[in-house]
């Protein structure tokens, strides 16, 4: 591949990831996969200094920032680390830093990473008077408010000689033992599980509702000190002074003076760190010395004075006991790995997903393998290897099942598809029973009264076969001996009120196959009601920019077939929406049509996800990166000055919140 095409494509995708990892909480690569792109593109951009970009991802800290906060400026940046994965790598730091300091003598402070968010808290007066997360490292949010629940920071300091203004940084952590409670709780309400502790930190911290952070008992571990007073020159011994203040200091800490020192320390704590009560994914290394730190001083976006080591993904050996399968709600065929139960990232596992026939087969899995398993920071650990040496003569290879589990029917794998799939949609009882669950669910109908337990009773006593048979429930037939006359006048009225919710949701709640919640929205705008929709050809659909040829023709196969076309005339009659509300139909212009547009900054009026609707309402297109096809960009407060100098760079115009209602006439 061309060394231009391969530095967009890394841009591209590096800026997705940081959207994943701080933005959804939803990492979609490990970090080692992430840091090796991002290296490769450090690498390719010294070889074409002709294609800077102030906005490429090495050009900047990944950001967290939310638009429900306020931005708050770092007094100083907070800047991430260079990470390394290897002994040499360590080397080639340590080594770095003696030619650095011209050969002076240096210490090194070794501390845990401790893998949370990022936080900034600044004391005045013996009191914290602000908690601002890392931001993209200029500014952060302040969740000050969400701070003061947390029973590890505290609001007053204890007597001391503490100066009269710092700041401290330091991780905001959900130990295990919360994080486990917690996914429990948000499986029993059937939502969505967090991936890792990290990830429920900070979707606990960026809560609008302290009352919910106090009660999912976060836990925060400090470990900077700065300030124009500070205490002495030592990091380290700033932060036993720290301690001493009534700060959470981690006891994990040694200040070391040579390179085995180091590899002792890592070594250690890469397996004595399985019984820490919080998360760790590495070691940071300082120089201690805070003269020798403004010495070294800093690259564009990490200092020269620290680094961090980050540990492999763990990965342990146990039995593979049986191979079972799973029915999803479209009829996709799942194999799960059940295994001998084995400790593994603060947790213990005994399934793994295997995801499909080819991943089965390259593996070369046999029944009763031992093997390899990591976990990664994903809920559902992977297998990633077999030890072959171990297995048993005459053990039969894993073969992938050729009909459904659950009703029998001889599966199918479409054409580009890795997963087989079992196509008795109108038969099968997972499926049905997935189908009512997903048009139930949040997102779709938010009928709250119901849930997985309750629509399985029901489709056990005959009640419902299918989403229509919903509306035909009467009190009757589900208050019992009469004792549950409450929840079931609950149910009925939850069920009728599902009648208003919107279009766009609607064909979302249909459950047809591929049909995402942005793709279900698109179609909903485009076709405006579901008997344009259920007549669209394949050229129409694939004509609307986020539709593909699959989804396009599994829409196509879902409207031919007369079951569902019933299914849809029942629920038009039980006064279920099948179009755009008027004030949604009229509100829909041209004024942006064809305009390709890019959201920056923090707005008064309405908040960045409104402001998108409003733009897909009148025509425009949502982008998240600029570029010379950009047609405009809207700006709040706070845009990123490198968004700014971009778009200067490139001419393109930067419209306001009023002058953009102006242009769409409000």
């Amino acid at each position: 591949m061309d060394e231009r095409q391969r530095i967009l494509d890394l841009r591209k995708e590096l800026h997705e990831h940081n959207y994943k990892y701080y933005v959804l909480n939803s990492p979609g690569i490990s970090d080692q996969d992430f840091d090796f792109m991002m290296h490769e593109l450090q690498e390719l951009e010294a070889r074409h200094p002709e294609l800077d970009d102030p906005d490429s991802p090495t050009r900047r800290v990944g950001s967290d920032i939310s638009s429900e906060f306020r931005q708050v400026a770092h007094k100083y940046p907070m800047l991430s680390l260079a990470n390394t994965y290897s002994e040499q790598d360590v080397a080639d730091f340590y080594n770095s830093v003696s030619k650095g300091l011209g050969g002076e003598d240096f210490e090194i402070c070794c501390e845990m990473k401790y893998d949370g968010l990022s936080i900034s808290l600044t004391y005045v007066d013996g009191r914290l008077v602000s908690g601002v997360t890392r931001g993209d490292g200029v500014h952060g949010d302040d969740v000050t408010a969400n701070v003061r629940t947390i029973r590890s920071i505290p609001l007053v300091l204890k007597d001391g000689d503490w100066p009269r203004e710092f700041e401290i940084r330091g991780e905001v952590l959900m130990p295990w033992t919360v994080f486990e409670r917690l996914n429990a709780e948000r499986e029993a309400a059937e939502e969505p599980l967090f991936a890792n502790p990290r990830n429920a930190a900070s979707g606990t911290l960026k809560s609008l509702n302290p009352a919910l952070v106090a009660g999912r008992h976060l836990d925060a571990y400090l470990y900077y000190l700065l300030g124009d007073e500070l205490p002495g020159d030592g990091h380290y011994e700033n932060l036993m002074k720290v301690r001493q203040w009534g700060f959470k200091v981690s006891e994990g800490m040694r200040k070391v003076k040579t390179l085995q020192e180091i590899y002792d320390f890592i070594n250690y704590w890469d397996t004595e760190r399985k019984n820490l009560p919080v998360a760790t994914d590495g070691i940071v290394l300082k120089v201690n010395s805070l003269r020798q730190q403004r010495a070294l001083g800093y690259t564009a976006k990490s200092p020269r004075w620290a680094i961090a080591y980050k540990f492999k993904a763990e990965r342990e050996l146990t039995r593979l006991n049986e191979v079972t399968y799973q029915v999803g709600r479209t009829g996709q065929i799942t194999p799960v790995a059940n295994m001998e139960p084995v400790r593994l990232a603060g947790t213990t596992v005994r399934r793994a997903t295997l995801n499909n026939e080819d991943f089965i087969r390259s593996l070369d899995l046999h029944e009763g393998d031992y093997v390899y398993v990591e976990k990664g920071g994903e809920i559902i650990p992977k297998i990633v290897g077999v030890d072959a040496s171990r297995r048993e003569a005459g053990a039969e290879p894993v073969r992938f099942v050729t009909h459904c589990p659950e009703c029998g029917t001889e599966l199918v794998r479409y054409e580009g598809e890795a997963a087989h799939y079992c196509p008795n949609d109108a038969g099968c009882p997972p499926q049905i029973k997935g189908r009512i669950e997903h048009f139930i669910s949040r997102r779709a109908m938010n009928i709250d009264s119901l849930g997985p337990e309750t629509v399985d009773e029901y489709y056990r006593r005959g009640l419902i076969h299918d989403i229509a048979d919903l509306y035909d429930i009467k009190i009757s037939q589900i208050n019992g001996d009469g004792t549950r006359q409450k929840s079931a006048q609950k149910v009925v009225d939850g069920i009728k009120a599902s009648t208003q919710v919107p279009f766009e949701r609607v064909v979302f709640a249909l459950g047809i196959r591929f049909v995402g919640e942005t793709s279900a929205r698109l179609l909903a705008r485009r076709f405006k009601n579901i008997d344009n929709l259920s007549n669209a050809t394949l050229q129409e659909l694939t004509d609307i920019d986020g539709v593909g040829e699959a989804t396009a023709k599994s829409v196509i196969s879902y409207f031919h077939n007369p079951a569902n076309l019933e299914i849809v005339e029942r629920l038009r009659s039980y006064g279920v929406r099948m179009s755009l509300d008027e004030d949604r139909m009229q509100a829909a212009g041209t004024a942006l049509a064809g305009k390709s547009i890019v959201i920056s900054g923090v707005f008064a009026k309405h908040s960045r996800d409104e402001y998108k609707r409003i733009i897909e309402d009148n025509g425009g297109k949502n982008v998240g990166s600029i570029s010379g096809k950009t047609s405009f960009i809207l700006a709040g407060d706070n845009m990123g000055p490198s968004k700014l100098q971009k778009a200067e760079k490139l001419g393109i115009p930067i419209i306001d919140e009023d002058t953009f209602l102006g242009m769409i006439g409000q």
